[in-house]
């Protein structure tokens, strides 16, 4: 895919790439990724799957023996955000959703995207959307965003979707972003901004929401249900890891040049680097 045709949120010095859930129904809940939410197997194995849209991976389910079900109130995940390349298609799982019976929990207009939620048979949060250009986005002096939490018209939604069988998600359809359940808002702010080096595109009464390039975020974190929160344990379920690119190899450096010098622990992998939040949340930076 040429960088022209690539969305907004991608052509940004870091982005999100892809998310990794630990669950306990390995059938269960790959099947509900294949038919709700329209992605297709990329690889299997009896202990793991690779989800993805038009051979791009985007989401690693895998499970073991001694998973343990994650309380609502653990750090981990709040939601795994698919952005699908425009309205009509936003549109087109939309439609698939109401004819399928798939249980929607929400739908908001953001001001720079339009978004549908929802959460798999294990909890575990996802959010379909789209974005307006940043055209017609706001900014303020000090380089934030304008969003909000607006009534999405699901109807006017659903009228517009093309009238064809909805064949999964599209071409193009990425994770653009991820959203996070921490701890305390303070510690994820020097953790995002200070040390990974995004920028604090905006606030919310207990969430902070960090990107690079001007994108409105690419991960985000509120306290809404974990204040306090621990880190995370060995064997349980939801989040694992997600994947941060850097485009920018200077980015990446003074992003790794903080972490030595806080002396959080990074391990040299074959992509790039592997190391965890303050939460316990797996964390891979990439090149």
């Amino acid at each position: 895919m040429s960088d022209t045709t690539l969305p907004f949120a991608l052509t940004r010095p870091a982005h999100v790439d892809a998310a990794h859930l630990v669950v306990r129904d390995l059938d269960l809940v790959s099947g509900y990724y294949q038919q709700a939410i329209g992605l297709s197997v990329l690889e299997k194995n009896t202990s793991g799957v690779v989800l993805g849209a038009h051979g791009t991976p985007l989401l690693t389910l895998s499970t073991g023996g001694q998973v343990k079900a994650a309380p609502r109130n653990a750090a981990g995940l709040f939601h795994t955000a698919f952005l699908v390349p425009n309205r009509r298609e936003l549109a087109a799982w939309l439609a698939h959703a109401a004819h399928s019976g798939i249980r929607l929990e929400g739908a908001s207009d953001h001001l720079v995207s339009e978004a549908i939620y929802l959460s798999d048979p294990e909890g575990n949060g996802i959010e379909i959307y789209r974005d307006r250009s940043p055209l017609e986005w706001t900014y303020h002096d000090d380089g934030t965003v304008e969003m909000a939490t607006d009534r999405l018209d699901l109807q006017a939604l659903y009228d517009s979707a093309p009238q064809e069988r909805f064949a999964g998600m599209a071409a193009g359809t990425a994770i653009g972003h991820i959203h996070l359940q921490v701890g305390n808002i303070p510690e994820a702010d020097v953790f995002y901004r200070d040390v990974l080096g995004l920028k604090i595109m905006a606030r919310y009464p207990g969430a902070s929401f960090f990107a690079t390039g001007g994108y409105h975020h690419h991960v985000a974190a509120n306290i809404w249900n974990s204040r306090g929160a621990a880190a995370r344990q060995d064997a349980m379920s939801g989040l694992s890891d997600y994947t941060l690119r850097f485009a920018d190899e200077a980015a990446l450096t003074k992003a790794l040049a903080a972490l030595e010098k806080l002396e959080i622990a990074t391990r040299k992998t074959a992509s790039g680097w592997a190391l965890k939040d303050p939460w316990g949340i797996g964390l891979n930076l990439v090149a």
